[in-house]
């Protein structure tokens, strides 16, 4: 004994069906467009298509590792040290590092260049910010390894240069430092500022340095200091846009 007919389609409703009407004005008689419904259903099996070839691709390329094999163009490093050569302060230095070294920790243990500071480690603070190609940085948060290739100046480095000698002197003028631990960042940050912008305003300054963390409170100073630095008087600090 066959049961009742089921509708499969709009079609086989009762002309006075509300589900047939709801439907054909919703997407209309012979509508291929593409409902709200499909594309989510689309959308979802493309995302986990995606990461499901992701997946197989990164399976492939550590079951390549383990048989001692690497793609075309890439380079390992590691897990002990490798030799890397730095471009610091004008000169061509060679060190063995690890390569989770941080460009902080290579100048400062593997250089003995202590001027860079290394604070929260975290890079909240910049007390540990030089400069890669003229930008500032964090030193805390770089792998050296990423700086080869690059001119990287440290603190130490800015002596070589008239400008980086004035920023200093204004530093000590203004007694723009107390414990000095967010000094060399601060010197660096303000430096990188006056390379990009010569006559910088107190705004300027103040933007600048937003994310050089001083505890000592000494911002005042340092504004003065870089605004002397850069030949800036009072008035054209305050008047020059």
């Amino acid at each position: 004994m066959s049961g009742p007919k089921l509708p499969h389609d709009s079609s086989d409703l009762p002309q006075d069906s509300g589900v047939a009407q709801t439907a054909e004005n919703k997407l209309g008689k012979g509508t291929t467009g593409i409902t709200r419904r499909g594309f989510l259903k689309g959308a979802g099996v493309t995302a986990a298509g995606t990461a499901l070839l992701e997946g197989a691709r990164a399976f492939g390329r550590e079951a390549a590792a383990t048989r001692g094999e690497h793609p075309e163009g890439v380079r390992e490093f590691g897990p002990g040290p490798v030799a890397v050569t730095l471009q610091v302060n004008g000169k061509e230095r060679v060190i063995h590092i690890e390569p989770r070294t941080t460009l902080a920790d290579a100048l400062r243990l593997e250089m003995a260049m202590t001027g860079t500071k290394v604070v929260c480690d975290r890079g909240a603070c910049s007390a540990c910010t030089l400069l890669m190609d003229d930008i500032p940085i964090n030193s805390c948060m770089t792998l050296a390894i990423d700086a080869v290739g690059h001119q990287v100046t440290t603190i130490e480095g800015l002596t070589e240069s008239s400008e980086g000698h004035s920023m200093q002197a204004a530093f000590l003028k203004h007694d723009a430092m107390q414990c000095g631990f967010c000094t060399p960042g601060m010197v660096m940050t303000c430096s990188a500022l006056l390379k990009k912008n010569p006559k910088p305003t107190e705004d300027d300054v103040r933007l600048a340095t937003a994310g050089n963390l001083c505890r000592c409170g000494t911002y005042p100073r340092i504004f003065a200091a870089t605004l002397e630095a850069a030949g800036v008087s009072d008035s054209e600090s305050t008047h020059n846009a």
